[in-house]
């Protein structure tokens, strides 16, 4: 009789976007923990229980930073790290930092830097609301994206509950975190597997002006390796961890399989 191979236990760390907080999270956790793996989804600086920490000084290094501290006060391994939208560039930035501690990155809708790039460079339509800031008594704050019209609502949410749960939980961002160039320096880092999952069922509505939609840069027909990138779709839009949450589920665990 042979003997049944016990399922492997996966260590996820998710990354919120830009606005958002580790509570963007709450329906994608318990289905992977359902499954036996270990999940963490911190609040980077600025946001949620660490709010009071915004100030112009947050940056991109500074959410790096957060999400290095995470894995290290965790001593995690063999992580799959899934960054949501600008966490495209957080994770890009971490795994460069530790890619021997990361098992797979999951870009979720998100920036996919090059070395040296802001998020400025990524998606120059953020030039818009650095220059509407610009205008305010706080001109380093970048409040969040207006909610919009179905079918774009806000950030791709349109269910009348969700958007009451969603609202809440948003919060500034510092000018600083579109204008800090990405470092990405350790060629060890490229070999990384990766997986690009994303939402095209109303378009990301970061990539949204008040008017009209923006083209947004398309996902690398190749990975750092060389080799064809890993590309998944949802039907749904930007934040499918929350309008999506089960297929979201499904695809960070097909990325996370051995």
């Amino acid at each position: 009789m042979t003997p049944r191979t016990a399922p492997t236990t996966r260590t996820f760390v998710l990354v919120h976007g830009a606005w958002h907080d580790g509570r963007a999270w709450r329906r994608v956790v318990p289905l992977l923990e359902a499954r036996g793996h270990r999940v963490l989804a911190p609040s980077l600086t600025g946001h949620g229980d660490r709010a009071h920490l915004l100030g112009p000084d947050v940056g991109l290094s500074t959410h790096v930073e957060d999400v290095l501290t995470t894995i290290a006060d965790h001593d995690l391994t063999d992580v799959v790290l899934v960054g949501h939208s600008y966490a495209g560039m957080v994770v890009s930035a971490v795994a460069h930092r530790i890619p021997d501690r990361i098992a797979h990155l999951v870009f979720v809708d998100a920036m996919v830097p090059t070395h040296g790039e802001s998020v400025l460079d990524v998606m120059p339509v953020t030039r818009l609301m650095i220059d509407a800031a610009a205008g305010t008594a706080h001109p380093w704050r970048i409040p969040p994206l207006p909610e919009m019209p179905a079918p774009r609502g806000l950030f791709g949410v349109t269910a009348p509950e969700d958007l009451a749960w969603l609202r809440p939980t948003l919060g500034d961002e510092s000018v600083r975190c579109f204008l800090e160039p990405v470092v990405m320096d350790d060629p060890a880092a490229d070999a990384i597997p990766r997986t690009h999952i994303l939402c095209v069922g109303t378009g990301p509505a970061a990539d949204q002006t008040a008017d009209e939609p923006v083209v947004r840069r398309p996902v690398p027909a190749r990975g750092p390796d060389g080799t064809p990138s890993r590309v998944r779709e949802l039907p749904t839009g930007h934040d499918c961890m929350i309008t999506a949450p089960s297929a979201l589920t499904d695809l960070l665990l097909e990325a996370g399989a051995p």
